[in-house]
C-alpha cells in the first residue's frame, strides 16, 4: 500500500537562523519543507508548488507580509501562522484579516508551534458548513441544532449571544479578531465598537465558564481578540 505524501510546509522568513529552526523541528515531525527569504520568492514557490501550510513573518526585506498573506488568500484556503516578532497589537490584527488563520510571536515555543499547526491543519480539512459539537468542559455546544448545554441542562443564549457564539466555535482553537466578531456578529457598520463585544463575552463566560474571573475556554488575545478552546479532541 502506497503512503501518503508528507505535508508540506512554505516557511517565509528573511532570518536563517529562524529557518534552520523550523526546517529542523518540521523535518523532525515528519512535514516536508519549502524555504523562501523574501515575499517574491515566496509567491512564487506559493504558485508553482502544492503547499499544505504557510508559515510568514510579518517583517520581509522586499515588502510587508500582510500583503503577500492577502495575495496567498486571493486563490487558496489552506491554513497560515504568522510568526510576528513585533509587538504592535495593531499589526497581528491587520494579518489576521488580511486572512492568516493564527499568529504565533517570536521568540516561541516548539510544542507551542506544533500544537497552531495541528489546529490549523485539523480546520483545513473541516467544512465550515458541516455539522459540528464542541465540549468546553461539561458545556456542550451543537452547531447545527444551535444549542447549548451544560452539566445536561440546556443554557439559554440570547440571539446575539448565540451568534458569538457560534463564530468563536466554527474557528475553535484560533484567534478572532475584535473587527472580525464585530463585523459577523453586529454588521459592517459596528467594526469599530468594541465595548459591545466586551460586554457579550462577559456575558457568555457568566454562562460557559466554572470561574468567569479565570476563563479556561474563552481566552483574551490582548489587544487582538479572541480565542474559544474546545476540549473535544475532535475539534
Amino acid at each position: 500500500m502506497s503512503q501518503s505524501p508528507p505535508l508540506q510546509v512554505l516557511i517565509v522568513d528573511d532570518e536563517p537562523a529562524i529557518r534552520d529552526l523550523l526546517r529542523t523541528t518540521l523535518l523532525a515531525e515528519g512535514y516536508a519543507v519549502v524555504e523562501a527569504a523574501t515575499a517574491r520568492e515566496a509567491a512564487t514557490y506559493a504558485g508553482n508548488r502544492r503547499i499544505d501550510l504557510f508559515l510568514i513573518d510579518l517583517g520581509l526585506p522586499d515588502g510587508d507580509g500582510v500583503a503577500l498573506i492577502r495575495q496567498i488568500r486571493g486563490w487558496t484556503q489552506r491554513p497560515i501562522l504568522v510568526l510576528s516578532a513585533r509587538t504592535q497589537e495593531s499589526q497581528k490584527v491587520d494579518a489576521l484579516d488580511a486572512g492568516a488563520d493564527d499568529f504565533v510571536s517570536k521568540p516561541f515555543g516548539v510544542a507551542e508551534l506544533h500544537a497552531r499547526i495541528r489546529v490549523a491543519l485539523r480546520h483545513a480539512g473541516t467544512s465550515p458548513t458541516a455539522g459540528q459539537t464542541l465540549s468546553l468542559g461539561d458545556v456542550f455546544i451543537d452547531l447545527r441544532a444551535r444549542s447549548v448545554s451544560r452539566a445536561g441542562q440546556p443554557v439559554k443564549l440570547t440571539a446575539t449571544q448565540w451568534r458569538l457564539l457560534e463564530v468563536l466555535a466554527r474557528h475553535a482553537g484560533r484567534v478572532v479578531t475584535g473587527r472580525q466578531l464585530l463585523r459577523e456578529v453586529w454588521g459592517p457598520g459596528h467594526g469599530e465598537q468594541g465595548h459591545y463585544l466586551r460586554i457579550y463575552v462577559h456575558q457568555l463566560r457568566q454562562k460557559l465558564e466554572v470561574d468567569p474571573t479565570v476563563p479556561r475556554f474563552l481566552l483574551t488575545e490582548l489587544g487582538v481578540g479572541y480565542r474559544l478552546l474546545a476540549t473535544d479532541p475532535a475539534i
